[in-house]
């Protein structure tokens, strides 16, 4: 985050806010051995990063002539030079970000780990196996694309490892673990264990299925340095790329194995996965299993974007009236020799919005939403480039295959033309520090918004929100307060009123002799459920102006007319009902730019903003696809609107509507008490609190408490009313727990426990985490808590 400071015209306070003590904990524990970060902020910073990077150890990049290491990968994210394969194969490209990331990880296919290591050792039978001389095989860029289909061909039609596996002498399986020690040591080394704080590397890899050239492929990012081994790739997990066998053994072998692993998995490309990326939850259990091991998906990277899909020349859209919704597109639905559906058969779940609004319907069918994605972008590199994201300088991401500007425009815009890829996005990502922990923990909770690739920063919070006001100081302090972020879940926090939104973002300040594009624009985007079960959408417009008149200079390029350096907005929902599950995620929109093929066109004697841009293209040579646009084209725009997506924030009947909390810390251990009172507009129907089990949880980087019943422990007092007494003398006298259930389902829980002890509390203003677990419903809320007169508080 080496650009941040002085970021804002109106002040740094506006994005780290004010009011938190500098000393106050994070809501999480450290997992791993490294120095405290001198730069902390309880309100959190935005760390700018790119999850999903392919070096040379993935097979599709070397084939291309990639030569560049997961270390070399690493190198540039911070700053340093690699050299790129031109056309011929040779590494003569220099290449360096303008500015370096935050974090990075370098996530190179699995499958073919141990294949890649032994066609490329000399000392091994299969080096002379027709595969792997095809694998290092330096030719064009058409052959090195002949060659991977060659090579990578099992993994949509018959998956599995090659033939020559199973040849004596050739140990495949021993070869991918080499790679996969070869990719951790290349992450820790890359890793400021410092109290810099400069960068972060997590060790990670790709899971790629491909079924029938439809992507299911994940990223999965571990927390630390304590990972499985060997790593779990497609071939042994098959089940037609379906992710139940994925996360069985990242159970098994991280999660339950006692080795201080943790892991996440984030799906990407499901613009081109056929539909099946997200198919219906068997049960109940099978969309939290899913809530949990999948809490982000990649919405945005060099093959498309994901959010949304509209037709420009139809007119129509994928479930969908949003024409900002023609943004970056490719015609397919799944990669291969396929050709594109039409609209009316395009798969509704290819597109990340309409499988929001699903996962709406199974949480108000099911009590449990297994598609609650919070938004991350990437590059999806294969040229170990993480964050090489510049229109105005794009220098491909497939090796020697698209190294110069004919390459990039080359193929069918219809069947798969290079043209249609981007240069990708960019994942952010609001936490306390740049550590793996606070990065990991960040991700885990969804405060995270992705980029089409350019550094805006973007706040989003739901909630209560009382006395939050643009331009405060206290704007983020107080959001926390009586609000959610990004990510988060909220319920009827205004009883019939609409919960308030806040948002504010502020415009990529560029680079040293590159300026940022001013906002045009910040949109709030709802999808919600009614009664009968039927999704819905809508797009508000909370702030700037869509009709600003900004646009491009025609002949430079540069941009031109009024904008917004920050845009900010406190929205309520003027359609919102209560007793419908939605959620909200903001848009922010820049004002127009050049996309890359613009000027790559333009560099080459086409201008696609030109009258005669078909004349112009027919006299310069192969370059029709420079003329595509609006006007002949579903999705093509030589002029684009760059964005940033908040993750969503999800309101749901059934979250907690009102958290007032005190816990008295004064005098000993032994004697602290917890005064509590939770509000939910609709518990689940027919719960039945006498015969559930009960957990109430609160902590922060410690747990502070943890009062655990068994069923039974509630007695029904009378109609919807049950009380928990301390009959055993486990808390202190007078101890009580309280829990009524009224009309149409409200419940309220009352706490009163004595005799605590509260210890591990930080005395301090901080993120406090309350959880509370009956039978198999779950109500969590993290708020900051205020100190007053030795006691820690929360009320919204």
């Amino acid at each position: 985050m080496k650009w941040f400071h002085g970021l804002s015209v109106l002040g740094c306070f506006m994005w780290v806010g004010t009011g938190a003590a500098e000393d106050a904990p994070p809501p999480w524990s450290r997992t791993e051995t490294r120095a405290d970060c001198a730069t902390f902020d309880p309100l959190r910073l935005p760390f700018f990063g790119d999850p999903h990077v392919h070096t040379s150890f993935s097979m599709d990049s070397y084939i291309r002539a990639t030569r560049v290491t997961p270390t070399d990968a690493y190198a540039f994210a911070q700053g340093g030079t690699v050299l790129l394969a031109d056309e011929s194969g040779a590494s003569t490209r220099p290449a360096s970000l303008a500015r370096p990331l935050d974090f990075a990880a370098v996530t190179d296919h699995a499958e073919y780990f141990g294949e890649v290591r032994e066609c490329l050792s000399p000392g091994s039978p299969a080096f002379s196996d027709p595969l792997c001389e095809a694998l290092r095989e330096i030719t064009d860029p058409d052959g090195m694309n002949a060659n991977n289909t060659t090579f990578s061909s099992r993994l949509g039609f018959n998956p599995g490892h090659h033939g020559f596996c199973t040849d004596p002498g050739v140990d495949c399986e021993g070869a991918a673990e080499l790679v996969w020690q070869e990719t951790q040591a290349a992450a820790e080394a890359a890793y400021d264990r410092t109290e810099f704080c400069s960068f972060t590397s997590f060790i990670g890899y790709e899971h790629t299925p491909a079924p029938l050239g439809a992507h299911l492929h994940r990223n999965v990012i571990f927390r630390n340095e304590n990972v499985p081994s060997p790593v779990v790739s497609y071939f042994e997990t098959l089940q037609n790329g379906a992710p139940q066998a994925l996360w069985s053994s990242l159970e098994d072998n991280c999660l339950d194995a006692g080795i201080g692993c943790d892991v996440l998995t984030i799906p990407h490309n499901s613009n081109f996965s056929g539909g099946i990326r997200w198919p219906d939850p068997s049960d109940a259990a099978d969309a939290a299993r899913r809530q949990a091991r999948e809490p982000l998906v990649e919405i945005y990277q060099h093959k498309a974007a994901s959010e949304c899909r509209f037709d420009q020349l139809l007119g129509l859209g994928a479930d969908t009236t949003d024409e900002l919704c023609a943004f970056e597109q490719d015609p397919r639905s799944r990669q291969g020799p396929f050709p594109p559906p039409p609209l009316a058969n395009f798969p509704r779940r290819n597109m990340v919005r309409n499988t929001l609004k699903d996962g709406l319907r199974f949480d108000q069918s099911l009590g449990v939403n297994p598609f609650r994605l919070g938004f991350v972008g990437g590059t999806d590199t294969h040229n170990g480039t993480p964050g090489a994201t510049e229109e105005d300088n794009f220098s491909g991401h497939r090796g020697g295959a698209d190294a110069t500007g004919p390459r990039q425009l080359s193929g069918d815009p219809i069947g798969g033309s290079q043209v249609r890829f981007s240069p990708g996005g960019l994942a952010v990502v609001w936490a306390e520090e740049n550590s793996r922990d606070a990065l990991f923990e960040a991700m885990q909770r969804r405060e995270t918004y992705a980029t089409s690739g350019t550094r805006p920063v973007l706040r989003f919070f739901g909630g209560k929100l009382k006395g939050v006001r643009c331009h405060d100081p206290a704007f983020v302090a107080d959001s926390y307060k009586t609000g959610a972020p990004m990510g988060s879940e909220i319920g009827a926090v205004r009883g019939r009123s609409s919960p308030r939104f806040a948002v504010l973002a502020a415009k990529d300040p560029g680079a040293a002799g590159s300026p940022g594009t001013d906002l045009q624009r910040v949109q709030i985007v709802k999808g919600w459920v009614d009664a009968q079960g039927d999704t819905h959408e809508r797009v508000y417009e909370v702030a700037g102006d869509p009709a600003n008149g900004a646009g491009v200079d025609p002949t430079s390029c540069e941009p031109v007319g009024p904008g917004s350096s920050e845009l900010c907005a406190i929205w309520r929902d003027p359609d919102f009902d209560r007793n419908e599950h939605a959620f909200y995620y903001a848009r922010a929109i820049e004002n127009p730019t050049c996309r890359w093929s613009t000027r790559v066109c333009k560099s080459l004697g086409v201008d696609p903003l030109a009258a005669d841009c078909e004349a112009q293209a027919a006299i310069a040579g192969d370059f029709e696809n420079c003329c595509l646009d609006a006007d002949n084209d579903s999705f093509a725009q030589p002029v684009i609107q760059e964005r940033a997506w908040s993750s969503p924030i999800w309101y749901r009947p059934e979250a907690v509507a009102k958290l007032n909390a005190r816990a008295t810390l004064r005098g000993e251990p032994g004697t602290h008490r917890l005064r509590l009172a939770l509000g939910i507009y609709r518990l689940p129907s027919g719960l039945d609190p006498s015969q559930a089990e009960f957990e109430l949880t609160l902590r922060d980087d410690d747990e502070i408490l943890t009062v655990a019943l068994p069923a039974g422990s509630f007695i029904r007092k009378g109609p919807g009313q049950y009380r928990f007494r301390d009959a055993s003398g486990t808390f202190g006298r007078g101890s009580q727990i309280n829990l009524r259930i009224g009309p149409r389902d409200r419940g309220t829980l009352r706490v009163d426990l004595r005799g605590l002890d509260l210890q591990n509390a930080d005395r301090v203003e901080h993120m406090i985490e309350v959880a509370m677990n009956l039978g198999s419903y779950t109500a969590e809320q993290t708020r900051l808590w205020e100190v007053r007169n030795e006691s820690l508080r929360v009320k919204n």
